[in-house]
């Protein structure tokens, strides 16, 4: 095929402006490249932390683990959490406790019927008249000697036995001879300790309130055990004459004051236990 002159100057016009078109694109394209570099050349898209050890354990960990690991460190998976302080402070209530009040009996303003001599500097004198000056010794005892008061006077004890006269009474030791004594326990508190001595002859009550099917512990912690009587004079515990017991627990069957009662015929005793109410 033969072309003319003409079709070959408009042939090689085309060419070119293709060629021009394709440089320019080319040109633009290059353009743009340097401006906005491609995803795969940036560092964070390019590191495998596979391929690439670290020092760190969690990094050695299996994929999963990790995930599993990073969901349980996230925030938004914790449970909310109770403000320390309150927690202990409702901790540190109910941890409180309030320990056993101690009950004693009265040595004074009341009846004394015996005494037992103790004088740092025995014997003791007896004298005719409760006074030291214008006086008379008639007679003198020896420590731990039981003696019968009648009376009392300004700190002097009249007794009848062993010797008839007058002796001090701060050179003695004494009780009242009948006590009846309310238990009254702390606030918050349901134990009591009762510890006392009867000198001599007498009885020692003491009166706790109770409601029906609350439970009271007796437990000895001397010699003597005492009486558990009801508000109706029925004994639960403590016969007398009997071998002591050690411990008593048991609910209450009515509601009224409850009687923790000792008594003495002869020489007396010293006593304590715990009662506590539940």
């Amino acid at each position: 095929m033969s072309f003319t002159k003409g079709q070959i100057i408009t042939v090689s016009l085309a060419g070119l402006a293709t060629a021009v078109g394709v440089a320019a694109a080319t040109i633009q394209s290059g353009a743009l490249e340097q401006s906005n570099p491609p995803l795969a050349q940036s560092p964070a898209s390019t590191r495998n932390p596979i391929a690439a050890p670290t020092n760190n354990p969690e990094s050695r960990q299996p994929e999963s683990l990790q995930a599993q690991t990073q969901a349980a460190e996230s925030p938004k998976s914790q449970p909310a959490k109770t403000p320390v302080v309150e927690s202990s402070l409702v901790a540190g209530v109910s941890q409180e406790t309030v320990g056993p009040v101690v009950v004693t009996p009265p040595n004074s303003g009341c009846k004394i019927t015996q005494a037992v001599v103790s004088d740092p500097n025995p014997p003791l004198n007896v004298r005719s008249l409760p006074q030291v000056s214008g006086s008379k010794i008639v007679g003198s005892l020896n420590n731990n000697t039981f003696v019968s008061v009648a009376e009392e006077q300004n700190g002097w004890l009249r007794i009848t036995d062993p010797v008839p006269g007058w002796i001090a009474k701060n050179r003695t030791e004494s009780s009242c001879s009948n006590v009846n004594q309310q238990i009254n326990f702390l606030p918050g508190g349901d134990e009591a300790i009762v510890k006392g001595r009867i000198i001599g002859g007498g009885s020692h009550s003491y009166r706790i309130r109770a409601a029906k099917n609350q439970t009271m512990t007796v437990r000895n912690r001397k010699d003597v055990f005492p009486q558990i009587i009801t508000p109706g004079g029925q004994l639960l515990a403590g016969a007398p004459y009997q071998a002591n017991e050690t411990e008593w627990s048991g609910k209450m069957p009515v509601t009224g004051n409850y009687t923790l009662q000792l008594d003495s015929n002869f020489r007396g005793y010293e006593y304590e236990f715990s009662v506590k109410l539940r």
